[in-house]
């Protein structure tokens, strides 16, 4: 029996149709999109995110945002100080729409204006001090990883004394020790210089560990014998193979090491081995709020809220990035 013929006429007007349609390409996601897309649905890692990008540009436009909303940060105000109590008149440490934040006890400083520059100095020897600590650590422990033997050896025992240094005495010893003037800088220049320098160089090693683990790994994997079949070089491997491999762990490390440095920062400002004054830091106004905060701790609650803030912020985001590029390992 044959099948109808209206029915093959369909079938025959529906391919001519389906003919004159450009067939669509499937189009490949990339790993960094899959890697976004998974971000996205990360609520708490977006806001963390959203964090870090903010304080990012309060740290650039901090003149501009206290020519807007502040006073100089070295400005005293003494007429806003109580001569009696030296506490700030008013309640809340001074808080008015003058000076938002309040002002300093004794002083007078706008409290405002000192967290907004106190937030360039975190950042830029946070930063600084990450990215030293990310590319000591990346060559290292890719070359400990890679090629093995002795040159493993060697960078490993580096990095076991540099894990048992004590940073802390050692900054603190080094600082009270340095010229005023060293390497074109003076003053607080030669003191974020010298932090930038001693906490990138103690941090390499827990990047470096880390590298070093995943090469290992990595070296032995199929495309890396496939490279050294075609007659592959091992700076040829080293550079192309393995490196955009580990881009993945070095970035969500750099989120994690950031907010460590800040609080490093801001501990070795809390005791007098950090930026010199009257520069702002956020340990050095934690410091100074030692002798006031029973009267008024409105002045130790800010500081302090800043720095939780930052580190929350960068440890959520870097969680949550983390998550996003290597779901397996979550």
């Amino acid at each position: 029996m044959t099948a109808p013929m209206h029915d093959a006429a369909a079938e025959t007007a529906v391919a001519d149709v389906t003919a004159d349609v450009p067939a669509k390409e499937i189009e490949g996601r990339s790993p960094g999109r899959i890697a976004w897309t998974r971000l996205k649905r990360d609520k708490i890692a977006l806001t963390g995110g959203v964090i870090v990008v903010f304080l990012i540009l309060v740290a650039v436009f901090a003149p501009w945002i206290v020519d807007l909303f502040g006073h100089p940060p070295n400005e005293f105000h003494e007429n806003l100080i109580d001569p009696n109590l030296g506490t700030p008149k008013g309640s809340f440490g001074g808080m008015s729409s003058d000076f938002l934040l309040g002002v300093e006890p004794t002083n007078g400083r706008d409290v405002f204006s000192r967290i907004v520059y106190g937030a360039r100095i975190s950042l830029l020897v946070a930063f600084l001090a990450a990215a030293v600590s990310v590319f000591l650590g990346s060559l290292l422990g890719a070359t400990a990883g890679f090629f093995g033997g002795w040159v493993d050896t060697a960078i490993s025992r580096t990095m076991d004394v540099l894990l048992a240094f004590p940073q802390l005495l050692f900054t603190i010893a080094l600082v009270s020790v340095v010229p005023n003037s060293l390497w074109g800088l003076t003053g607080t220049g030669v003191r974020m210089g010298v932090l930038v320098v001693v906490i990138g160089f103690f941090g390499w090693p827990y990047i470096g560990r880390i590298v070093r683990g995943q090469t290992i790994s990595l070296r032995e994997r199929e495309f890396v014998e496939a490279a050294r079949s075609l007659g592959a070089g091992r700076g040829y491997i080293l550079r192309r193979e393995l490196l955009p491999n580990l881009v993945a762990p070095i970035l969500v490390y750099t989120t994690l090491i950031i907010p460590t440095n800040i609080l490093t920062e801001a501990a070795l400002s809390f005791l007098g081995a950090g930026v010199k004054p009257p520069t702002a830091s956020w340990g050095k106004m934690l410091s100074d709020a030692i002798d006031t905060y029973q009267a008024d701790p409105t002045y130790m609650v800010v500081p302090g809220l800043a720095i939780f803030i930052t580190v929350l912020a960068f440890n959520l985001f870097g969680d949550g990035l983390r998550d996003a590029l290597d779901p397996k390992g979550s």
